[in-house]
């Protein structure tokens, strides 16, 4: 546990520098520990040094893990999300990072109705139009927008997005600005607000908070190496 809990404390740590850097209060950044692959023992360490939000990527992750790990925890989905699974995931989950089409996010706003729920969704932006990575692009989101607004039981926080990946932190910052950009223009022209915006991972997360992100979703620099990038 000790390794753990230095480690949650020094990204936090990190967050205040950052927050401080850009004259943010560092209780307006969330830390959501990236826990994808890693067994519940290891989270349970994690809850223990006192993080309690966690993001999975895929559901069957959640399905098996939230069961055995106290009710306090709170997950977020933070993958791509099929439209065969949100049934399941719905009871599940307090936050979906990954609405990235239209046809997903009704079918989110369909099963929650008859679920009796109203989740808290992001809407996923693929600002590099990565062909390997879901998402709106900027266009499309501009023009679902009001479609999306339409759909009454899903309470859209914000934005989320996922740069490129490079080992230079600096060049996730200018998609970060991008996305903030999109978020006060959506804003404007939405009607509607657009608070959170998801971005950064443990190796640009402190770039993410300097250019506005309200939650950073950082995984291997809390739990340790993983076969994927987080």
């Amino acid at each position: 546990m000790h390794d753990i809990s230095d480690r949650l404390q020094a990204i936090r740590d990190r967050i205040s520098a950052a927050a401080a850097r850009c004259g943010r209060d560092p209780s307006s950044i969330e830390l959501l520990a990236v826990s994808k692959t890693f067994p519940v023992e290891v989270i349970q360490e994690a809850v223990d040094s006192g993080q309690l939000l966690f993001g999975e990527n895929k559901v069957q992750e959640v399905l098996a893990k939230a069961p055995q790990l106290p009710d306090k925890v709170q997950w977020h989905l933070i993958g791509h999300l099929q439209s065969n699974k949100v049934r399941k995931i719905l009871p599940l989950v307090k936050f979906i990072h990954s609405i990235g089409s239209l046809d997903l996010a009704k079918d989110v706003d369909r099963i929650a109705a008859e679920l009796g729920l109203y989740p808290k969704v992001y809407l996923e932006v693929n600002l590099a139009a990565e062909s390997s990575k879901h998402g709106f692009t900027a266009d499309a989101l501009r023009a679902r927008l009001e479609e999306l607004y339409a759909l009454r039981r899903l309470e859209i926080q914000g934005l989320m997005c996922i740069p490129p990946f490079d080992a230079n932190p600096e060049s996730s910052r200018s998609y970060f600005i991008q996305l903030r950009t999109l978020r006060d223009e959506l804003e404007k022209i939405g009607g509607g607000p657009l608070p959170q915006l998801s971005m950064g991972m443990s190796h640009d997360f402190e770039i993410a908070i300097e250019e506005g992100a309200t939650i950073v979703r950082v995984g291997s620099a809390i739990f340790g190496g993983r076969d994927v990038k987080a």
